[in-house]
Protein backbone atom coordinates (compact mmCIF):
# COMPACT_ATOMS: atom_id res chain seq x y z
CA UNK A 1 0.00 0.00 0.00
CA UNK A 2 1.01 3.55 -0.97
CA UNK A 3 1.86 5.81 1.92
CA UNK A 4 2.47 9.80 1.34
CA UNK A 5 3.76 12.19 3.41
CA UNK A 6 0.91 14.94 3.61
CA UNK A 7 2.04 18.34 4.72
CA UNK A 8 -1.45 18.75 6.21
CA UNK A 9 -1.46 16.03 8.62
CA UNK A 10 2.46 16.04 8.52
CA UNK A 11 3.02 12.33 8.67
CA UNK A 12 2.79 9.40 6.28
CA UNK A 13 -1.09 8.78 5.16
CA UNK A 14 -2.07 5.61 3.87
CA UNK A 15 -3.49 6.80 0.38
CA UNK A 16 -6.94 6.08 -0.17
CA UNK A 17 -8.68 8.01 -3.21
CA UNK A 18 -11.95 9.05 -2.94
CA UNK A 19 -12.87 6.65 -5.85
CA UNK A 20 -11.50 3.34 -5.34
CA UNK A 21 -8.83 2.42 -7.92
CA UNK A 22 -8.81 6.19 -9.44
CA UNK A 23 -6.51 8.99 -8.04
CA UNK A 24 -7.21 12.66 -8.72
CA UNK A 25 -3.87 14.00 -9.19
CA UNK A 26 -3.79 18.38 -9.61
CA UNK A 27 0.14 19.81 -10.20
CA UNK A 28 0.13 23.60 -9.95
CA UNK A 29 1.70 24.21 -13.25
CA UNK A 30 3.58 27.07 -15.19
CA UNK A 31 3.51 30.92 -15.28
CA UNK A 32 3.93 31.59 -18.76
CA UNK A 33 5.76 34.47 -18.74
CA UNK A 34 9.44 32.82 -19.51
CA UNK A 35 11.04 29.55 -19.63
CA UNK A 36 10.74 27.52 -16.63
CA UNK A 37 13.83 27.49 -14.61
CA UNK A 38 15.57 24.23 -12.72
CA UNK A 39 13.54 24.02 -9.56
CA UNK A 40 10.51 24.19 -11.81
CA UNK A 41 11.93 21.36 -13.76
CA UNK A 42 12.58 19.19 -10.61
CA UNK A 43 8.73 19.58 -9.69
CA UNK A 44 7.42 18.72 -12.91
CA UNK A 45 10.08 15.57 -13.45
CA UNK A 46 8.99 14.51 -9.87
CA UNK A 47 4.97 14.50 -10.57
CA UNK A 48 5.90 12.84 -13.70
CA UNK A 49 7.10 9.89 -11.99
CA UNK A 50 4.41 9.92 -9.38
CA UNK A 51 1.60 9.69 -11.58
CA UNK A 52 3.69 7.19 -13.92
CA UNK A 53 4.20 5.34 -10.83
CA UNK A 54 0.32 5.28 -9.15
CA UNK A 55 -0.52 3.70 -12.92
CA UNK A 56 1.99 1.35 -13.13
CA UNK A 57 0.41 0.51 -9.33
CA UNK A 58 -2.85 -0.14 -10.82
CA UNK A 59 -4.73 3.09 -10.21
CA UNK A 60 -6.59 4.97 -13.12
CA UNK A 61 -5.21 8.39 -12.65
CA UNK A 62 -6.52 11.56 -14.13
CA UNK A 63 -3.07 14.49 -13.83
CA UNK A 64 -4.42 17.93 -14.47
CA UNK A 65 -1.54 20.49 -14.53
CA UNK A 66 -2.50 24.26 -15.14
CA UNK A 67 -1.18 27.09 -17.16
CA UNK A 68 -1.46 30.33 -15.34
CA UNK A 69 -1.79 32.80 -18.41
CA UNK A 70 -2.74 35.76 -16.25
CA UNK A 71 -1.40 37.68 -13.34
CA UNK A 72 1.00 40.19 -13.08
CA UNK A 73 3.93 38.83 -14.26
CA UNK A 74 1.93 37.87 -17.62
CA UNK A 75 0.99 41.96 -17.66
CA UNK A 76 4.17 42.90 -17.16
CA UNK A 77 6.30 41.01 -19.23
CA UNK A 78 3.72 41.45 -22.32
CA UNK A 79 4.25 44.75 -21.62
CA UNK A 80 8.44 44.81 -21.92
CA UNK A 81 7.97 42.71 -25.23
CA UNK A 82 5.30 45.06 -26.50
CA UNK A 83 2.98 42.27 -27.10
CA UNK A 84 -0.47 40.64 -25.50
CA UNK A 85 -0.93 39.13 -22.73
CA UNK A 86 -2.54 36.03 -24.78
CA UNK A 87 0.55 36.18 -27.13
CA UNK A 88 2.99 35.82 -24.56
CA UNK A 89 1.26 32.96 -22.92
CA UNK A 90 1.15 30.91 -26.55
CA UNK A 91 4.18 31.59 -26.76
CA UNK A 92 6.02 30.35 -23.59
CA UNK A 93 3.59 27.58 -23.67
CA UNK A 94 5.19 26.25 -26.81
CA UNK A 95 8.61 26.58 -24.92
CA UNK A 96 7.47 24.76 -21.90
CA UNK A 97 5.96 21.39 -24.28
CA UNK A 98 9.36 21.43 -25.96
CA UNK A 99 11.30 21.95 -22.40
CA UNK A 100 9.39 19.39 -20.85
CA UNK A 101 9.76 17.17 -23.74
CA UNK A 102 13.25 17.00 -23.53
CA UNK A 103 13.50 15.99 -20.15
CA UNK A 104 11.27 13.32 -20.24
CA UNK A 105 7.75 14.98 -18.94
CA UNK A 106 4.69 13.30 -20.33
CA UNK A 107 1.56 15.92 -20.86
CA UNK A 108 -0.81 15.97 -18.26
CA UNK A 109 -4.26 14.38 -19.13
CA UNK A 110 -5.80 18.36 -18.52
CA UNK A 111 -3.66 20.77 -19.20
CA UNK A 112 -6.39 24.02 -18.65
CA UNK A 113 -5.13 27.88 -19.27
CA UNK A 114 -6.98 29.91 -16.42
CA UNK A 115 -8.47 32.29 -19.55
CA UNK A 116 -11.03 29.62 -20.04
CA UNK A 117 -12.44 29.13 -16.92
CA UNK A 118 -13.61 32.71 -15.85
CA UNK A 119 -17.18 31.28 -15.67
CA UNK A 120 -15.99 28.71 -13.31
CA UNK A 121 -14.05 31.34 -11.42
CA UNK A 122 -17.11 33.44 -10.97
CA UNK A 123 -19.50 31.08 -9.66
CA UNK A 124 -16.88 29.86 -6.86
CA UNK A 125 -16.39 33.64 -5.90
CA UNK A 126 -20.39 34.05 -6.09
CA UNK A 127 -20.57 31.45 -3.71
CA UNK A 128 -18.46 32.67 -1.33
CA UNK A 129 -19.97 36.39 -1.47
CA UNK A 130 -23.52 34.41 -0.42
CA UNK A 131 -22.10 33.37 1.99
CA UNK A 132 -20.22 36.45 3.51
CA UNK A 133 -16.74 34.56 3.39
CA UNK A 134 -15.74 37.59 0.43
CA UNK A 135 -16.64 41.20 0.03
CA UNK A 136 -16.48 43.72 -2.56
CA UNK A 137 -14.84 46.89 -2.68
CA UNK A 138 -14.85 49.28 -5.55
CA UNK A 139 -14.62 46.30 -8.21
CA UNK A 140 -12.36 44.24 -6.34
CA UNK A 141 -13.63 41.15 -4.26
CA UNK A 142 -11.40 39.89 -1.38
CA UNK A 143 -11.77 36.77 0.49
CA UNK A 144 -12.11 37.13 4.27
CA UNK A 145 -10.29 35.03 6.01
CA UNK A 146 -11.58 35.39 9.16
CA UNK A 147 -14.50 34.11 8.18
CA UNK A 148 -12.11 30.62 7.25
CA UNK A 149 -11.92 29.06 11.61
CA UNK A 150 -8.92 26.52 9.64
CA UNK A 151 -6.95 29.20 8.19
CA UNK A 152 -3.33 28.34 8.48
CA UNK A 153 -4.20 24.83 8.54
CA UNK A 154 -1.84 23.91 6.04
CA UNK A 155 1.16 25.67 7.31
CA UNK A 156 0.18 24.74 10.69
CA UNK A 157 0.29 28.76 11.94
CA UNK A 158 -2.21 30.74 13.29
CA UNK A 159 -3.38 34.10 11.57
CA UNK A 160 -1.63 36.01 13.68
CA UNK A 161 1.42 33.92 12.80
CA UNK A 162 0.79 34.24 9.18
CA UNK A 163 0.46 37.89 9.34
CA UNK A 164 3.97 38.42 11.33
CA UNK A 165 6.39 36.38 8.63
CA UNK A 166 4.45 37.99 5.95
CA UNK A 167 5.06 41.07 3.81
CA UNK A 168 1.49 42.47 3.49
CA UNK A 169 0.91 45.28 1.57
CA UNK A 170 -1.25 47.92 3.87
CA UNK A 171 -4.71 48.32 2.04
CA UNK A 172 -7.38 50.46 4.41
CA UNK A 173 -10.16 49.09 2.47
CA UNK A 174 -9.43 45.41 3.28
CA UNK A 175 -11.40 44.16 6.52
CA UNK A 176 -8.06 42.20 7.42
CA UNK A 177 -4.62 42.72 5.71
CA UNK A 178 -4.42 38.82 5.56
CA UNK A 179 -7.56 38.65 3.24
CA UNK A 180 -6.73 38.20 -0.55
CA UNK A 181 -8.04 39.24 -3.95
CA UNK A 182 -10.24 36.76 -5.77
CA UNK A 183 -11.54 39.56 -8.37
CA UNK A 184 -9.08 42.65 -9.23
CA UNK A 185 -10.85 45.47 -11.18
CA UNK A 186 -9.57 46.62 -14.93
CA UNK A 187 -6.70 48.48 -14.99
CA UNK A 188 -6.15 50.37 -17.55
CA UNK A 189 -4.37 48.50 -20.89
CA UNK A 190 -4.46 45.27 -19.06
CA UNK A 191 -6.74 42.18 -19.98
CA UNK A 192 -10.21 42.04 -18.31
CA UNK A 193 -13.42 40.13 -18.29
CA UNK A 194 -16.90 41.04 -17.39
CA UNK A 195 -18.45 39.89 -14.28
CA UNK A 196 -20.72 40.92 -11.68
CA UNK A 197 -18.66 43.12 -10.00
CA UNK A 198 -17.76 45.38 -13.59
CA UNK A 199 -14.56 44.46 -15.73
CA UNK A 200 -11.79 42.62 -14.30
CA UNK A 201 -9.27 39.36 -14.23
CA UNK A 202 -9.07 36.53 -11.45
CA UNK A 203 -6.63 36.52 -8.51
CA UNK A 204 -3.86 34.48 -8.30
CA UNK A 205 -5.32 31.54 -6.14
CA UNK A 206 -8.66 31.02 -7.62
CA UNK A 207 -7.70 30.55 -10.57
CA UNK A 208 -6.56 26.86 -9.61
CA UNK A 209 -9.56 26.04 -7.46
CA UNK A 210 -12.27 26.46 -10.41
CA UNK A 211 -10.02 24.17 -12.46
CA UNK A 212 -8.92 21.70 -10.04
CA UNK A 213 -12.66 20.79 -9.41
CA UNK A 214 -13.56 21.62 -13.17
CA UNK A 215 -11.96 18.24 -14.04
CA UNK A 216 -11.05 16.69 -10.40
CA UNK A 217 -14.66 17.39 -8.35
CA UNK A 218 -14.81 19.32 -4.93
CA UNK A 219 -12.40 17.12 -3.12
CA UNK A 220 -9.50 15.66 -4.91
CA UNK A 221 -7.12 13.15 -3.83
CA UNK A 222 -3.51 14.42 -4.15
CA UNK A 223 -2.61 17.95 -4.41
CA UNK A 224 1.17 18.80 -5.55
CA UNK A 225 3.80 21.67 -5.91
CA UNK A 226 6.32 23.08 -4.32
CA UNK A 227 7.31 23.82 -1.20
CA UNK A 228 7.18 27.68 -1.71
CA UNK A 229 3.48 27.15 -2.72
CA UNK A 230 2.24 26.20 0.63
CA UNK A 231 1.92 29.96 1.69
CA UNK A 232 0.39 31.36 0.45
CA UNK A 233 -0.79 29.77 -2.66
CA UNK A 234 -2.32 26.73 -1.33
CA UNK A 235 -3.48 27.93 2.25
CA UNK A 236 -5.51 30.51 0.44
CA UNK A 237 -6.77 27.78 -2.00
CA UNK A 238 -7.68 25.73 0.96
CA UNK A 239 -9.91 28.53 2.51
CA UNK A 240 -11.98 29.59 -0.72
CA UNK A 241 -12.78 26.31 -1.56
CA UNK A 242 -13.43 24.30 1.26
CA UNK A 243 -15.51 27.69 2.07
CA UNK A 244 -17.05 27.68 -1.18
CA UNK A 245 -18.19 23.84 -0.87
CA UNK A 246 -18.05 22.95 2.40
CA UNK A 247 -16.25 19.97 1.58
CA UNK A 248 -12.15 18.66 2.19
CA UNK A 249 -10.79 20.42 -1.12
CA UNK A 250 -7.62 17.92 -1.07
CA UNK A 251 -6.83 14.97 1.12
CA UNK A 252 -3.43 14.59 0.53
CA UNK A 253 -0.95 17.49 0.15
CA UNK A 254 2.39 16.56 -1.23
CA UNK A 255 5.29 19.20 -1.63
CA UNK A 256 8.72 18.96 -3.04
CA UNK A 257 11.83 20.36 -1.63
CA UNK A 258 13.93 23.53 -2.85
CA UNK A 259 16.79 23.46 -5.43
CA UNK A 260 19.74 25.20 -4.32
CA UNK A 261 22.60 26.19 -6.83
CA UNK A 262 25.96 25.76 -5.78
CA UNK A 263 24.57 26.17 -1.78
CA UNK A 264 23.11 29.21 -2.63
CA UNK A 265 19.27 29.84 -3.22
CA UNK A 266 18.65 30.58 -7.50
CA UNK A 267 18.00 33.99 -8.14
CA UNK A 268 18.55 36.23 -10.68
CA UNK A 269 19.82 38.98 -8.47
CA UNK A 270 22.56 36.17 -7.74
CA UNK A 271 23.46 35.68 -11.30
CA UNK A 272 22.84 31.70 -10.61
CA UNK A 273 19.82 31.39 -12.45
CA UNK A 274 19.51 28.35 -14.81
CA UNK A 275 16.33 27.77 -17.18
CA UNK A 276 16.03 24.34 -18.71
CA UNK A 277 16.09 25.96 -21.96
CA UNK A 278 19.39 27.30 -21.27
CA UNK A 279 20.70 23.89 -19.87
CA UNK A 280 19.85 21.50 -22.67
CA UNK A 281 22.67 23.32 -24.93
CA UNK A 282 25.06 21.76 -22.00
CA UNK A 283 23.57 19.23 -20.52
CA UNK A 284 22.19 15.82 -21.10
CA UNK A 285 18.08 16.31 -20.73
CA UNK A 286 18.07 12.70 -19.39
CA UNK A 287 21.13 13.22 -16.92
CA UNK A 288 19.38 16.21 -15.50
CA UNK A 289 16.38 13.83 -14.93
CA UNK A 290 18.05 11.42 -13.69
CA UNK A 291 19.60 14.06 -11.07
CA UNK A 292 16.25 15.03 -10.09
CA UNK A 293 14.88 11.49 -9.08
CA UNK A 294 18.66 10.71 -6.97
CA UNK A 295 17.56 12.58 -4.18
CA UNK A 296 13.69 12.30 -2.05
CA UNK A 297 11.34 14.75 -3.51
CA UNK A 298 10.99 15.92 0.01
CA UNK A 299 14.31 17.10 0.63
CA UNK A 300 16.97 19.98 -1.04
CA UNK A 301 18.75 19.13 -3.90
CA UNK A 302 22.13 20.91 -4.63
CA UNK A 303 22.84 21.31 -8.65
CA UNK A 304 26.25 22.02 -9.05
CA UNK A 305 28.91 20.69 -11.77
CA UNK A 306 29.88 18.45 -10.14
CA UNK A 307 26.48 16.61 -9.04
CA UNK A 308 25.76 16.56 -12.39
CA UNK A 309 28.86 15.13 -13.69
CA UNK A 310 28.53 12.76 -11.17
CA UNK A 311 24.99 11.80 -12.12
CA UNK A 312 25.93 11.48 -16.00
CA UNK A 313 28.37 9.19 -14.60
CA UNK A 314 25.75 7.10 -12.55
CA UNK A 315 23.12 7.04 -15.48
CA UNK A 316 25.82 5.75 -18.06
CA UNK A 317 26.50 3.11 -15.52
CA UNK A 318 22.63 1.94 -15.72
CA UNK A 319 22.59 2.60 -19.44
CA UNK A 320 25.35 0.15 -20.31
CA UNK A 321 24.38 -2.43 -17.88
CA UNK A 322 21.07 -2.55 -19.76
CA UNK A 323 22.64 -2.34 -23.17
CA UNK A 324 24.82 -5.10 -21.92
CA UNK A 325 22.64 -7.46 -21.27
CA UNK A 326 20.58 -6.49 -24.66
CA UNK A 327 23.93 -7.17 -26.83
CA UNK A 328 24.41 -10.70 -24.75
CA UNK A 329 21.24 -11.75 -25.24
CA UNK A 330 21.44 -11.83 -29.21
CA UNK A 331 24.53 -14.18 -28.75
CA UNK A 332 23.24 -17.27 -26.50
CA UNK A 333 20.57 -19.60 -26.25
CA UNK A 334 17.80 -20.33 -24.14
CA UNK A 335 18.46 -22.79 -20.93
CA UNK A 336 17.54 -24.19 -17.86
CA UNK A 337 19.25 -21.60 -15.16
CA UNK A 338 22.12 -23.09 -13.72
CA UNK A 339 22.89 -22.49 -9.97
CA UNK A 340 24.35 -19.08 -10.41
CA UNK A 341 21.19 -17.92 -12.14
CA UNK A 342 18.82 -19.25 -10.33
CA UNK A 343 20.46 -16.96 -7.42
CA UNK A 344 20.50 -14.39 -9.72
CA UNK A 345 16.37 -14.98 -10.23
CA UNK A 346 16.10 -14.68 -6.80
CA UNK A 347 17.69 -11.59 -6.21
CA UNK A 348 15.85 -10.14 -9.42
CA UNK A 349 12.84 -11.22 -7.23
CA UNK A 350 14.13 -9.69 -4.05
CA UNK A 351 14.76 -6.23 -6.53
CA UNK A 352 11.40 -6.10 -7.83
CA UNK A 353 9.88 -5.94 -3.77
CA UNK A 354 12.25 -3.89 -3.17
CA UNK A 355 11.73 -1.31 -5.46
CA UNK A 356 7.85 -1.17 -4.55
CA UNK A 357 8.52 -0.87 -1.23
CA UNK A 358 10.84 2.22 -1.45
CA UNK A 359 8.37 3.66 -3.90
CA UNK A 360 5.27 2.75 -1.90
CA UNK A 361 7.06 4.26 1.33
CA UNK A 362 6.55 8.16 0.13
CA UNK A 363 7.54 7.76 -3.74
CA UNK A 364 10.94 7.18 -2.17
CA UNK A 365 12.91 7.36 -5.91
CA UNK A 366 16.35 7.25 -4.33
CA UNK A 367 15.84 3.64 -2.50
CA UNK A 368 14.52 2.71 -6.06
CA UNK A 369 17.62 3.88 -7.64
CA UNK A 370 19.91 2.00 -5.20
CA UNK A 371 17.99 -0.48 -5.78
CA UNK A 372 18.74 -0.22 -9.85
CA UNK A 373 22.37 0.16 -9.27
CA UNK A 374 22.51 -3.32 -6.89
CA UNK A 375 21.10 -5.23 -9.43
CA UNK A 376 23.24 -3.79 -12.40
CA UNK A 377 26.47 -4.74 -10.37
CA UNK A 378 24.65 -8.42 -9.94
CA UNK A 379 24.26 -8.53 -14.17
CA UNK A 380 27.44 -7.32 -14.70
CA UNK A 381 28.79 -10.11 -12.41
CA UNK A 382 26.40 -12.43 -14.56
CA UNK A 383 27.99 -11.04 -17.85
CA UNK A 384 31.39 -11.47 -16.85
CA UNK A 385 31.47 -15.11 -16.79
CA UNK A 386 32.88 -16.16 -20.38
CA UNK A 387 30.05 -18.66 -21.29
CA UNK A 388 26.73 -19.96 -19.71
CA UNK A 389 24.25 -16.98 -19.72
CA UNK A 390 20.90 -18.14 -20.57
CA UNK A 391 18.62 -15.75 -23.31
CA UNK A 392 15.83 -16.51 -21.21
CA UNK A 393 17.41 -15.42 -17.33
CA UNK A 394 18.86 -11.86 -19.36
CA UNK A 395 15.01 -11.44 -20.96
CA UNK A 396 13.62 -11.19 -17.57
CA UNK A 397 16.15 -8.36 -16.14
CA UNK A 398 15.82 -6.89 -19.15
CA UNK A 399 12.25 -6.70 -18.72
CA UNK A 400 11.99 -5.69 -14.97
CA UNK A 401 14.36 -2.37 -16.67
CA UNK A 402 12.18 -1.41 -18.99
CA UNK A 403 9.37 -1.60 -16.50
CA UNK A 404 11.35 0.29 -14.25
CA UNK A 405 12.48 2.82 -16.61
CA UNK A 406 8.57 3.23 -18.04
CA UNK A 407 8.19 4.81 -14.12
CA UNK A 408 11.21 6.62 -13.92
CA UNK A 409 11.82 7.34 -17.98
CA UNK A 410 15.28 8.12 -17.98
CA UNK A 411 16.63 6.01 -20.16
CA UNK A 412 15.70 6.36 -23.72
CA UNK A 413 15.89 2.70 -24.81
CA UNK A 414 13.53 3.48 -28.31
CA UNK A 415 16.48 4.64 -29.71
CA UNK A 416 18.92 1.63 -29.21
CA UNK A 417 16.89 -0.94 -31.50
CA UNK A 418 17.02 2.02 -33.95
CA UNK A 419 20.40 2.52 -33.90
CA UNK A 420 21.35 -1.33 -34.20
CA UNK A 421 21.24 -2.10 -37.68
CA UNK A 422 23.42 1.00 -38.69
CA UNK A 423 26.04 0.58 -35.91
CA UNK A 424 26.40 -3.26 -36.40
CA UNK A 425 26.81 -2.46 -40.07
CA UNK A 426 29.44 -0.26 -39.16
CA UNK A 427 31.19 -2.54 -36.19
CA UNK A 428 30.99 -5.35 -39.10
CA UNK A 429 33.21 -3.15 -41.67
CA UNK A 430 35.56 -2.31 -38.81
CA UNK A 431 36.03 -6.31 -37.85
CA UNK A 432 36.80 -6.24 -41.85
CA UNK A 433 39.15 -4.04 -41.84
CA UNK A 434 40.94 -5.09 -38.77
CA UNK A 435 41.50 -8.55 -40.52
CA UNK A 436 42.56 -7.06 -43.67
CA UNK A 437 45.12 -5.00 -41.12
CA UNK A 438 43.80 -1.88 -42.33
CA UNK A 439 44.28 -0.25 -39.07
CA UNK A 440 43.58 3.75 -40.01
CA UNK A 441 40.09 2.69 -41.21
CA UNK A 442 39.10 1.09 -38.55
CA UNK A 443 40.57 3.41 -36.49
CA UNK A 444 38.34 6.05 -38.39
CA UNK A 445 34.91 4.01 -37.82
CA UNK A 446 35.49 3.89 -34.02
CA UNK A 447 36.27 7.41 -34.06
CA UNK A 448 33.26 8.06 -36.44
CA UNK A 449 31.13 6.10 -33.98
CA UNK A 450 32.61 8.11 -30.61
CA UNK A 451 32.02 11.29 -32.21
CA UNK A 452 27.94 9.90 -32.40
CA UNK A 453 28.69 8.81 -28.37
CA UNK A 454 28.94 5.47 -29.32
CA UNK A 455 31.07 3.46 -27.87
CA UNK A 456 33.36 0.35 -28.84
CA UNK A 457 34.52 -2.57 -26.28
CA UNK A 458 36.30 -5.33 -27.21
CA UNK A 459 35.59 -8.42 -24.79
CA UNK A 460 36.33 -12.03 -25.02
CA UNK A 461 32.90 -12.65 -26.35
CA UNK A 462 33.09 -9.79 -29.22
CA UNK A 463 32.57 -6.27 -29.95
CA UNK A 464 29.55 -4.77 -27.67
CA UNK A 465 28.78 -1.04 -27.84
CA UNK A 466 27.32 1.65 -25.72
CA UNK A 467 25.46 4.84 -25.80
CA UNK A 468 27.81 6.70 -23.46
CA UNK A 469 26.70 9.87 -21.85
CA UNK A 470 27.82 13.22 -23.53
CA UNK A 471 30.57 15.41 -22.70
CA UNK A 472 29.28 18.37 -20.82
CA UNK A 473 30.51 21.90 -20.90
CA UNK A 474 30.50 23.75 -17.65
CA UNK A 475 27.04 23.27 -16.26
Amino acid sequence: MIKLYNTLTRKKDLLIPVQEGKVGLYACGPTVYDYFHIGNARVFILFDVFRRYLQYRGYDVTYVQNYTDIDDKMINRAAELGITVAELAERFIQAYEEDAAAIGVQPADHQPKATAYIPQIIKIIEQLLEKDMAYEVDGDVYFQVESFPDYGKLSHQNLEELELGSRVEIDARKKHPMDFALWKKEKPGEPSWESPWGQGRPGWHIECSAMSMEYLGETIDIHAGGQDLIFPHHENEIAQSEGATGKPFARYWVHAGYLNINQEKMSKSLGNFRTVRELRQKVDPMVLRFFMLSAHYRNPINFSEEQIQQASKALERLNTAFFNLQDRMKKVGEGEPDEIEQTLLRKLEEAKQRFIESMDDDFNTAEALAVLFDLARETNTYLNRTAGQKANVIRLILDFFRETNEIFGYMETANYSDLESEIQELIDQREEARKAKNWALADGIRDQLRERGIILEDTPQGVRWKIAAEEKKEA
